[in-house]
């Protein structure tokens, strides 16, 4: 591997590894809105969940400006906080099918309830689909990546199910 493609690899494993965080949260945040879903409006569900996503991203981004600072002693280059921007912001994209869902709420095509309910069956699959995405390559027989994948589905519906133990 060159000294190019090196970076490309990294971004693309902190870009896969932001999206799995935004996806957690976005996760947590919808399961959250659903044990208030009956006083809730499809607008303050949209808006708590994107402010909750959108700071998220900005601690994630903070973070990654520190930790640079602190590895690096020195400032990132324009190219390095544009990626790390990218990075960071890039993420946000996890959440815009359940804006979408709850969009469709808004209007009167749905309930909150079967929005919500839409964006925990989106999101877990998202989570599935970035560990398919996260194993496709990876040289090893496809029953231990299908046991990778099933993990992960597995762990997604263990938040599921402390989030409703929480919010029960």
């Amino acid at each position: 591997m060159t000294d190019n493609a090196q970076p490309s690899a990294q971004h693309r494993a902190e870009a896969l590894k932001e999206r799995v965080y935004v996806t957690f949260t976005g996760l947590a945040v919808v399961l959250a809105l659903q044990s208030h879903a009956e006083t809730l409006t499809a607008g303050e569900a949209a808006s708590t969940l994107a402010i909750t996503v959108v700071g998220t991203l900005l601690a994630v981004f903070v973070a990654d400006l520190v930790s640079h600072l602190a590895v690096h002693a020195k400032t990132p280059t324009g190219a390095e906080l544009s990626r790390m921007a990218r990075t960071s912001f890039g993420a946000f994209g996890a959440i815009v099918l359940p804006l979408i869902f709850i969009a469709v709420a808004a209007v009167g095509r749905w309930s909150i309830e079967a929005s919500l309910r839409a964006s925990t069956i989106a999101l877990i699959t998202a989570l599935v689909l970035i560990g398919y995405l996260a194993v496709r390559r990876v040289k090893m027989a496809w029953w231990k990546k299908l046991i990778a994948l099933g993990a992960e589905f597995l762990l997604g519906l263990a938040v599921v199910g402390l989030e409703l133990l929480a919010h029960g």
